[in-house]
């Protein structure tokens, strides 16, 4: 038999210690901290839930629908709905200037001014709802 040769590795170089830096210190910021949970934002901006509520439902309410039982059905909505409706509400408010305007840009964007039919069954979507078709409306557009 024939021996083989081992060759002996020579020990690796050891390596230098890292350089620890230290973190400078947190600095804390002067700005005052906003409310993060949902009852505390609806408390916050709008006093009470029964107040923004109430806010709400002058807006939402469609042409045959109640205010007084929109209100009482949006006070037992949770927070996080009533303030998603808030923000919906602001950007019809700031985009189209009310619902039936909102209405009449998904008509014009769908070339469907004339038709009587698919106006009407506008009508009886949501605000949401319509916000959706507006955005998605604009989308395509775009495209």
């Amino acid at each position: 038999m024939a021996s083989k040769a081992i060759k002996k590795k020579s020990p690796a170089p050891k390596a230098a210690k890292p350089v620890v830096v230290k973190k400078a210190p947190k600095v804390k910021s002067t700005a005052p901290v906003k409310a993060r949970h949902p009852r505390a934002r609806v408390v916050e901006n709008h006093t009470s839930k029964e107040a923004l509520a109430k806010s709400l439902a002058a807006v939402i309410a469609r042409t045959d629908e109640d205010t007084d039982a929109l209100e009482g059905r949006l006070k037992s909505a949770s927070n996080a709905q009533l303030l998603r409706l808030s923000r919906v509400t602001a950007t019809v408010k700031q985009k189209y200037g009310n619902r039936e305007k909102l209405i009449a840009a998904i008509g014009t964007a769908n070339n469907k001014t004339k038709d009587k039919d698919f106006l009407a069954q506008l009508e009886k979507f949501s605000l949401p709802q319509l916000l959706d078709l507006a955005v998605a409306v604009e989308r395509r557009t775009r495209a």
